[in-house]
């Protein structure tokens, strides 16, 4: 496992980024919708500093290398929310290939180089600051990111839930302003959620006031709730994660 980076370093490797087309651009941010499995992952980042990240990667790692190049940016950190059971992950190979740093949450028992994060660390790109969320729920280990572009606010713009909030359905997560945007790693038709919108992005306040998980305050009754109509584990989900978590090949 990796330590955390600090400050410092991280800003010896953004003075060292490239900067693209999008240069005047502060906040970059780039959705891939994938259905095979159901899943949406995301590259974002500070145009002006060329500098970014890519969350919950599914699939051929040109697709994110190649936006990421036409968007001037260096990857800096490639950050799996959890460990999927759904899928191989392409994280590992994806942070490999861009001389990124893999990053999964703290409460991970993995193998292999990842650097851990825990609860309110703050991952720095340029302009854009990124602070982790501990939302286990959807797993023990589950983080969600609040993203932050401090040209336009020093408030958060808008949260990656990965699987713990997705629109129409959630899992757990902490109380965030009303005006924070939703972008979930999962839409209709996939298998780690119920009757999940086939919009896939939403708010806080919009889930808040019509998303039925957040509206039920007595914990026994939320767990009742969260426990009925769970979606059937897809084939070899125990082995997927072994996988992802690098405990096997």
């Amino acid at each position: 496992m990796y330590r955390a980076r600090n400050a410092t370093e991280t800003e010896s490797v953004q003075r060292g980024a490239v900067r693209g087309p999008d240069a005047g651009i502060e906040m970059i941010l780039r959705p891939f919708s994938h259905t095979e499995p159901v899943a949406i992952s995301y590259l974002f980042g500070c145009g002006g500093r060329g500098c970014g990240a890519v969350v919950d990667p599914v699939g051929d790692i040109e697709t994110y290398l190649r936006a990421a190049e036409a968007s001037g940016m260096r990857i800096l950190y490639v950050i799996d929310t959890h460990i999927h059971a759904d899928h191989v992950s392409a994280g590992r190979r994806l942070a490999s290939a861009a001389g990124a740093r893999y990053v999964l949450a703290a409460q991970v028992t993995g193998a292999g180089a990842f650097e851990t994060v825990r609860d309110r660390d703050v991952l720095e790109l340029g302009n854009v600051s990124v602070e982790v969320l501990h939302t286990p729920g959807h797993t023990p280990e589950h983080v969600s990111l609040l993203v932050t572009d401090r040209t336009r606010a020093h408030e958060p713009w808008f949260v990656m839930t990965g699987h713990t909030l997705m629109v129409g359905d959630v899992g757990r997560t902490k109380a965030l302003p009303d005006y924070v945007e939703v972008l979930p790693g999962a839409f209709s038709g996939s298998v780690c959620g119920r009757s999940l919108s086939g919009k896939p992005f939403s708010t806080i306040g919009f889930e808040r006031r019509h998303n039925a998980g957040f509206r039920i305050d007595e914990e026994a009754a939320f767990v009742r709730f969260m426990s009925a109509d769970i979606p059937v584990p897809p084939p070899g989900a125990a082995e997927l994660r072994a996988v992802n978590a690098g405990l096997a090949a």
